[in-house]
């Protein structure tokens, strides 16, 4: 995909300073990472899936993957697109007889859905290059 580098959740940690959570991504093949601040709910609907807890009735994520595949669509990815004003934005994309559906979504709720539904995420080279961070020695998935 051209402008875009496909990224993985590396995990979520929290900003010392603030308390705030923080969903880091990481580039596949190279040690750089892009941080996004994201609130609480979301750092924990992200959390939740990624070490498999299983919980008695749907969080709101599952609900909305759920009613995505019920109604005949897939989340084909995740585009983290820009920083603006101190906001991250990114674009939800959906499939659903051979169309496309492109919605505005907050990061932190589009990551969570795509960890469920097990969709690619990519993140702007541009975002990458202005808000990424390299890290000098190898990483260890």
């Amino acid at each position: 995909m051209e402008g875009y580098e496909k990224v993985t959740v590396y995990g979520v940690s929290f900003d010392v300073a603030s308390k705030q959570p923080i969903v880091l991504l990481k580039v596949e093949g190279k040690n750089r990472f892009l941080p996004i601040w994201i609130g609480h709910p979301e750092a924990a609907a992200i959390l939740m899936k990624l070490q498999n807890a299983e919980l008695p009735r749907p969080m709101t994520h599952d609900l909305l993957a759920a009613a995505i595949a019920q109604l005949s669509a897939t989340v084909s990815s995740v585009l983290v697109t820009e920083l603006r004003d101190n906001t991250f934005y990114a674009v939800l994309r959906l499939e659903t007889g051979g169309q496309e559906i492109q919605l505005d979504s907050r990061p932190s709720d589009a990551i969570a859905l795509a960890v469920r539904t097990d969709a690619p995420i990519f993140a702007s080279v541009e975002l990458l290059n202005a808000n990424g961070t390299e890290c000098e020695q190898e990483s260890a998935d």
